[in-house]
């Protein structure tokens, strides 16, 4: 038997997607507790928005960051500070009584979002293997982790309130720490010449499909949007208590699951509009509609059609960014696309905060769900300005990866 040395010796990928789980567990115990808490503390619906909202600021700029960090020094590095923030947003948490301290523990939360999401994503994009199943089973493994995330923290507070559930959070942030340290550092390119920061964005910007690629990413961000923002409050008014709450949550994330591991391998991710307008358009309609839904089935049913709809675009929108960029400027081109998600998870809180204060929850998402229908029509146009002068400009079609 001849062994195998360590050079050639394939690094193992379970701590990077043990590490993932533990993360996006900490990050799904944040999707009901932090609007409920803020809730029982008396906080108006502007108020919640502005909290949920105004951090997302920061993120936007710390993602634009966070890519070109990728690029220079690794996915590795950047991924561990995530988790770092995300421990220390759990004790602050711990100790918030009022709006300020929420609205720290919350910067720090939305700094490590920034540095996380494009981190995995360049990590995920270079795992061994075909493309689209590795970021299938990362996405799937994500969302796994928020569902247990967002189950256990309506369990969590139901049985011991907010103080422990909040220490739990910050030890899932420390936990994926320790288990981070196992990712291999990613071997640097020693005839690789040394570059300035945003420099890759210099080579991404002036192309067409960023802004297709951005308008995808918002779609597919605003179930996450709501669900940390205003979908736990809709079913607080609806009359369902907090296990349950976190279990209606879940079945967003197990959709998403679902479209990461056993749909997305049988999609066309091409160039072709179908995918992405047909999954828009599922988003746009379980928004509005789950605010005539009143019977737990029916919820359940919209939130997960939600939740596999945006879950395929989450992955379209990350092929296809992934197919435009190099490695040496992935980062930077998966932090553009995420541009989106920051647009999502700032506009949709405030905008929602405004009209249920003003009209009622309930029209609020019908309002939504409007607004979000308008947008899937505009990718019609934006589809075609993006992809009309393709070979031009050099960019790679993004072509069906088999299994």
């Amino acid at each position: 038997m001849h062994k195998m040395s360590d050079a050639t010796a394939k690094p193992s990928v379970l701590p990077f997607f043990f590490s993932s789980f533990s993360w996006n567990f900490a990050l799904g115990m944040t999707y009901p507790l932090v609007p409920l808490y803020a809730n029982q503390l008396g906080m108006s619906g502007v108020g919640i928005g502005t909290l949920v909202a105004l951090p997302v600021l920061v993120q936007i700029s710390f993602n634009l960051i966070g890519g070109a960090y990728t690029d220079q020094v690794g996915g590795r590095s950047l991924m561990l500070a995530a988790f770092v923030l995300t421990a220390s947003a759990g004790a602050v948490f711990f100790f918030a009584a009022g709006f300020w301290l929420l609205l720290l523990a919350q910067l720090l939360m939305v700094m490590s979002r920034a540095m996380y999401w494009p981190a995995s994503w360049s990590l995920g994009s270079e795992l061994p293997g075909g493309r689209s199943l590795q970021m299938g089973r990362l996405n799937a493994i994500t969302n796994t982790g928020q569902i247990l995330g967002m189950t256990g923290a309506g369990f969590c507070l139901l049985w011991f309130g907010f103080g422990p559930s909040f220490l739990l959070l910050a030890a899932m942030g420390a936990l994926a720490f320790v288990l981070g340290r196992g990712v291999p550092e990613k071997a640097r390119n020693a005839q690789r010449k040394p570059r300035r920061l945003f420099s890759g964005y210099a080579q991404l910007i002036g192309l067409r499909v960023i802004p297709f690629a951005i308008m995808c990413a918002y779609i597919s961000a605003l179930p996450f949007s709501l669900s940390f923002s205003f979908y736990p409050i809709l079913f607080t008014e609806y009359g369902y208590g907090s296990d349950a709450n976190g279990a209606m949550l879940a079945l967003r994330a197990i959709g998403s699951a679902m479209a990461g591991l056993f749909i997305a391998r049988y999609l066309d991710f091409s160039a072709k509009l179908a995918v992405p307008l047909g999954c828009a358009i599922a988003t746009a309609l379980s928004v509005g509609l789950i605010a005539s839904a009143r019977e737990a089935w029916m919820i359940g049913v919209l939130m997960a059609v939600v939740g596999l709809a945006s879950g395929i675009m989450t992955l379209f929108f990350q092929m296809l960014i992934s197919e435009i960029s190099s490695i040496d400027n992935r980062g930077s081109a998966l932090a553009l696309g995420g541009l989106g998600w920051g647009l999502s998870h700032f506009s949709t809180p405030l905008a929602m905060g405004y009209l249920k204060d003003h009209y009622g929850i309930l029209p609020a998402f019908y309002v939504l769900g409007g607004f979000a229908f308008l947008w899937s029509l505009c990718l019609i146009p934006m589809h075609r300005w993006a992809f009309i002068n393709l070979r031009d400009s050099n960019v790679v079609t993004p072509t069906k990866e088999k299994p």
